[in-house]
């Protein structure tokens, strides 16, 4: 099984982000990580920070919010949607689309929730 460390998930989204910077073919995954940051630039300094960013603890008293766990919950949710699983899930995120008229706002709704969880 594939295990990545918390340093290596997160040099993972750095490099991807680095490679769309400088345009360098990148494989499916990383193209999925570069669609999320894109949505989110607020993070782009973050990624584009390297060591720091790797090792940094973001906690709920410093008030800023984790940007590795925002962005993977992103991912979280496009994987389970595309996959309809848990099953309905992917009928809960088109509804969500339709009523709000923004797939990322939606998106966020629904991982503040699997964040809750």
């Amino acid at each position: 099984m594939f295990n990545p460390s918390r340093e290596q998930v997160r040099q993972f989204f750095c490099d991807a982000w680095r490679k769309h910077r400088e345009s360098l073919p990148v494989e499916p995954i990383e193209d999925q990580i570069i669609r999320v940051i894109e949505l989110h630039p607020e993070y782009s300094s973050v990624l584009d920070s390297g060591g720091d960013a790797l090792e940094r603890d973001y906690t709920p008293e410093e008030g800023q919010t984790n940007p590795f766990l925002h962005m993977g919950l992103h991912l979280a949710i496009r994987e389970q949607s595309a996959t309809d699983r848990p099953a309905g899930l992917a009928a809960i995120r088109a509804q969500l689309v339709e009523r709000l008229a923004d797939p990322h706002e939606a998106e966020h709704r629904m991982l503040e929730r699997l964040g809750e969880a």
